[in-house]
């Protein structure tokens, strides 16, 4: 991990603006992030108090709470649906959503056991890639005014011979709905800044920590989470970015092919949204062989984006983790105490990359500084042939952005994985089909993930080249949390020119001055993530 205790205390000024039903209207350069114009959620003319401080020269924290709770919104449960004689797959698992002949038969099905059931049509707004309209239909059973009543309600309905879950009607994502919406806006301004803007993976790759820690450890001013991460050990090394990560100008974690990255610079002056592939090679004799990728689990690639032969897809798959036999993945020293045990072969390398010896089973520790190359199926043969003992093998990595540049980060860049997009040069541009948000044959997930309420964080630039951190609380009813299309909204109201959604749900996370100033949704509290970004004081 960067190891950056840095001294310097924050100084808070506290300024409340209070906004009720401001035109949108362009922002002007003098303005921070946090002080533009009134939020595009709910019905205008709702409530909006603003709060900001200043936590060091050039960085701003400005919590903004927009509308009330609305009396229109209650508690339900919302039923999963079984395929069904009348589906068009009744063989089909059970599903949030299907088509309305299913609907239809569950709700009578319900109501004949005597439970207030209706079948609801979803409709989602169109994107820059997909078309949007109706993702299917959903059933729901009653409305109750507390969580516990809909519980109850949701344990009938399972000892009848159901399942479901319960939700709140306010995370639905209706345009009339009138809150409330709870958001906190970091803004960098590189005019005045002298700290550093940073990402840091913590003490590994392979391991999780809560934003909280990686901030104190490093003396961190404020932070959020970053980019996706391995959550379970069935889809690779928990903690291990899912997707782009590149730390101190060095490529820890491949990226999902043609996904956006959000870069960044230790100087906080500038940063990007790029979207990214990559090659990787390993070469000894004039011998190269293609790498699958880098610091994670052989054979598990989250998210998908990967390479020709895997399973079931190359492209993007959100959520998904998808699987090769064949792979031929290389590890540095920054992965963890161990790399992954498992069948296969592993050449393990000193510091200068020359083979000290070839494991014939996967996984065990490395030298001090050094680093190693695992192979699995077909690769097995080609790696053992390649790596003799003594003989040094060349690692190289290439990064390259959507227009076939080589993108070659300096020792003070670093890059977090993200996606969809949300804001490209001014305009809204939502991308998440190409990202891997939309999941062939299954609505159900885009339904929860992309077109419902959640918790989210957001990261871009504004025309004046501050760089700026929002997290929007959700999954509760004192704050309702953004679907990814009000994300994008929400980011161009905040002035942002380029925008991309990072990791969110129970990962949101912001801390300003030591504290967790945000309510993460996790039932346990703060979530351990992947990695964060951390605004470190100026040295002195």
């Amino acid at each position: 991990m960067k190891k950056k205790r840095l001294g310097g205390a924050a100084v808070a000024l506290g300024v409340v603006l209070a906004v009720t039903g401001l035109p949108a209207q362009a922002s002007t350069g003098n303005q921070a992030a946090g002080a533009r114009a009134a939020l595009p959620l709910g019905p205008a003319g709702l409530a909006e108090t603003r709060t900001t401080q200043t936590l060091q020269p050039g960085l701003t924290l400005t919590r903004i709470v927009r509308g009330a709770v609305d009396p229109a919104h209650h508690w339900t449960v919302e039923a999963t649906i079984p395929g069904g004689d009348t589906s068009p797959d009744p063989d089909a698992p059970p599903t949030t959503l299907k088509d309305k002949a299913s609907a239809d038969e569950l709700a009578a099905d319900l109501r004949g056991d005597g439970f207030d059931a209706r079948a609801e049509q979803v409709t989602t707004p169109r994107t820059t890639d997909f078309a949007g309209g109706t993702l299917g239909w959903r059933v729901r059973i009653g409305s109750f005014s507390s969580r516990s009543a809909a519980t109850a309600e949701r344990t009938r309905v399972i000892n009848a011979g159901h399942t479901g879950s319960v939700t709140y009607t306010g995370w639905d994502g209706t345009t009339t709905d009138r809150g409330p919406w709870r958001i906190d806006v970091l803004t960098i301004d590189p005019r005045t800044f002298r700290g550093t803007l940073d990402a840091t993976h913590g003490p590994d790759v392979e391991n999780r920590e809560t934003v909280s820690a990686l901030a104190a450890d490093a003396g961190a001013v404020a932070a959020v989470n970053a980019g996706f991460f391995v959550l379970d050990p069935r889809s690779g090394a928990p903690g291990d970015p899912a997707g782009v990560g590149v730390y101190d100008g060095r490529l820890l974690s491949e990226p999902v092919s043609g996904r956006p990255g959000f870069v960044v610079h230790d100087d906080g002056r500038s940063a990007q949204i790029t979207r990214l592939t990559w090659q990787g090679r390993v070469t000894a004799r004039g011998t190269s062989l293609p790498l699958d990728g880098v610091n994670r689990v052989p054979g598990l690639i989250r998210n998908c984006g990967g390479s020709e032969g895997d399973s079931p897809t190359a492209l993007p798959l959100h959520d998904v983790t998808c699987t090769n036999p064949d792979q031929l993945v290389a590890f540095t020293p920054e992965y963890g105490a161990n790399t992954p045990k498992g069948e296969g072969a592993e050449a393990v390398l000193d510091s200068r990359g020359r083979v000290l010896e070839l494991r014939s089973v996967r996984g065990g520790p490395l030298p001090r500084g050094g680093s190693s190359i695992q192979a699995t199926g077909r690769h097995v043969a080609a790696l053992t042939a390649l790596a003799r003992p003594g003989e040094r093998l060349r690692l190289e990595t290439t990064l390259r952005d959507d227009r076939g540049r080589r993108v070659t980060p300096s020792p003070g860049t670093d890059i977090v994985n993200a996606g969809p997009e949300l804001v490209r040069d001014g305009r809204l541009h939502v991308t998440p089909a190409t990202d891997g948000m939309v999941h062939p044959g299954d609505p159900s997930w885009y339904y929860g993930w992309v077109h419902k309420r959640n918790p989210r964080t957001l990261a871009g630039t504004d025309a004046a080249g501050r760089t700026v951190l929002v997290t929007a609380d959700g999954r509760g009813t004192d704050s309702l949390g953004l679907s990814i299309t009000e994300s994008a909204k929400v980011a161009r109201s905040l002035g942002l020119r380029d925008a991309v959604n990072l990791d969110g749900g129970g990962s949101t996370t912001m801390v300003a001055n030591g504290q967790v100033i945000n309510t993460p949704s996790d039932a346990a509290g703060e979530r351990p993530v992947g990695d964060a970004l951390l605004v470190l004081p100026r040295k002195r």
